[in-house]
């Protein structure tokens, strides 16, 4: 657990209502820079010689000072660029960007070793800086942003099938039509599938192997898609992050999800105890309030450009969104099992307007036009 041994509050406030001067804290094993921004930002770094260099997509007001911390000695912000010098020996740091949460607003986070000898090894990301949908690995140069997209199922598993459409082809051909938007606007996409076919028959490895997918460092978000069942007069669009399961929820979906049966009923509840213990894990409840933020935006654009019921945002113990360590969501597109849904998910055009509706709010989370 980290510990904070002492916060020091520098100076002035920049445009927005966010502060230029960092706040200063000292922690076991590092120094933790901490500046205001206006609004959760893109953030491209590079350490070169002792200073390192953060160049944001929102411009800051200028301000620049010494700083008295372990590993660090000044600071200047000009723009849209943070740079900190480092102390003699230091050469490493990790950056990353929190939204805005608990009263306060979106930061820029800046960690560096507060020894020598801890700074020849790069710094493992503390508690309270969990990477950000938009934080860049450090590099000469920005890193275009990538999302996983997991159409739901394939292979040996189907999904929910009805008169009208079976789950498994709707979800490939909608993250299909994403991506090829998503491309179109310099954002790398994987996807866990491209055509029909399962990553393992396996249930849980199957689960455990697209969510994996998220999990190499340079991942944006993920993005699960699927299609949903139940009696013929149920319809709508939702969205879930993970977590406990809200007052009154319906657990059987996420059963469904998780593979049904047996195997589903085991895998929720993997699941659910996972989301319990995540209620006190700093590391996990800003993962979380990234997701949030990622569901709010999926499930805004998806109603307004179909009209769809809107069921909402939602939390539930969905096993394939318990793994990624970036922010992780699962949409499910409407009821395949609707007379009213499930021939416009056979639409080839509907399916368009819901990509493009889907594109679109990734964009808005990425701060990508």
């Amino acid at each position: 657990m980290i510990r904070t041994v002492r916060t020091i509050l520098l100076g002035s406030m920049l445009l927005g209502g966010a502060q230029a001067a960092p706040r200063v804290g000292q922690h076991d094993g590092f120094t933790r820079l901490v500046f205001n921004l206006p609004t959760v930002t893109t953030a491209s770094s590079k350490v070169t010689g002792q200073s390192v260099t953060v160049t944001l997509g929102a411009a800051l007001s200028a301000e620049q000072g010494p700083l008295s911390a372990p590993g660090v000695t000044a600071y200047a912000v000009a723009g849209r660029t943070v740079t900190v010098t480092l102390a003699k020996g230091h050469g490493s740091a990790k950056v990353s960007v929190l939204p805005a949460a608990s009263g306060q607003s979106a930061r820029l986070v800046i960690d560096v070793p507060s020894s020598v000898a801890a700074a020849a090894v790069p710094v493992r990301p503390p508690a309270a800086a969990t990477p950000s949908p938009v934080v860049r690995p450090a590099s000469t140069s920005v890193v275009r942003p990538r999302i996983v997209l997991d159409p739901g199922h394939g292979g040996v598993d189907p999904g929910a099938v009805s008169r009208w459409v079976k789950e498994e082809d709707v979800t490939l051909d909608v993250a299909l039509r994403t991506r090829a938007e998503l491309l179109t606007h310099g954002v790398d996409v994987v996807l866990t599938r491209s055509r029909d076919e399962h990553l393992s028959a396996d249930k849980k490895r199957d689960l455990a192997a697209r969510s994996g997918m998220a999990n190499n460092g340079v991942v944006s978000a993920f993005v699960s898609i699927h299609v949903n069942s139940a009696s013929p007069s149920a319809q709508g669009i939702e969205t879930y992050y993970f977590g406990q399961p809200l007052a009154g929820g319906n657990r059987s979906l996420a059963v469904l999800e998780n593979g049904g049966g047996s195997v589903g009923l085991e895998l929720t509840r993997q699941a659910s105890g996972t989301a319990q213990k995540e209620l006190g894990d700093i590391l996990a409840q800003a993962k979380i309030a990234f997701s949030r933020q990622l569901a709010q935006k999926v499930q805004a654009r998806l109603i307004a450009a179909t009209g769809a019921v809107n069921r909402g945002v939602q939390t539930d113990a969905f096993y394939v969104i318990k793994n990624p360590t970036t922010p992780a969501i699962l949409v499910e597109l409407g009821f395949g099992s609707s007379p009213v849904e499930g021939p416009k998910l056979a639409s080839a055009a509907y399916r368009e307007v819901l990509a493009q509706a889907l594109a679109r709010a990734i964009l808005d989370f990425l701060n990508t036009k």
